[in-house]
């Protein structure tokens, strides 16, 4: 095995004078953005499942009046198809206003102190925590 499986490459190990505190502080910012990320990612599934309930309507809407109801056919029509979500929102407003308030400020600071702090270095906690956990010479844990 050579020995480049035997040490993280530079973008994996703490800069010159980066302490522990530090990279355990980076790691929970990085650990808060990540599940920011799942927050996003579960935005996006409720957008895309409330709008596929939007176009089924339309199915259902038409089986209503095949079916010779047509004043709930109507209703369905005036009451939910097409209506907001919440007061003056489709689903994609809400990620619109999520992404712009939240989610794009908050990645921007995370990379903005990692860059202050780490000279940029992404994942130091958890490259520093494969090399603690890893076993040396094996050939399926090799370092960063």
């Amino acid at each position: 095995m050579s020995s480049d499986h035997e040490r993280p490459d530079s973008r994996h190990r703490r800069p010159s004078g980066v302490t522990r505190a530090t990279v355990e502080a980076l790691g929970a910012l990085s650990k808060a953005l990540e599940t920011t990320e799942r927050a996003r990612g579960a935005l996006y599934s409720f957008h895309q499942l409330t709008g596929s309930a939007d176009l089924v309507l339309d199915d259902a809407v038409r089986l209503l009046r095949e079916a010779g109801h047509g004043r709930e056919a109507d209703r369905v029509e005036r009451e939910v198809l097409g209506r907001n979500v919440i007061p003056d929102h489709w689903t994609f407003q809400i990620i619109e206003a999520y992404n712009a308030t939240y989610y794009r400020p908050f990645q921007q600071l995370e990379e903005e102190i990692r860059s202050e702090l780490a000279d940029g270095r992404d994942h130091l906690y958890e490259a520093e925590m494969k090399e603690e956990r890893r076993t040396k010479h094996h050939p399926d844990h090799t370092a960063c």
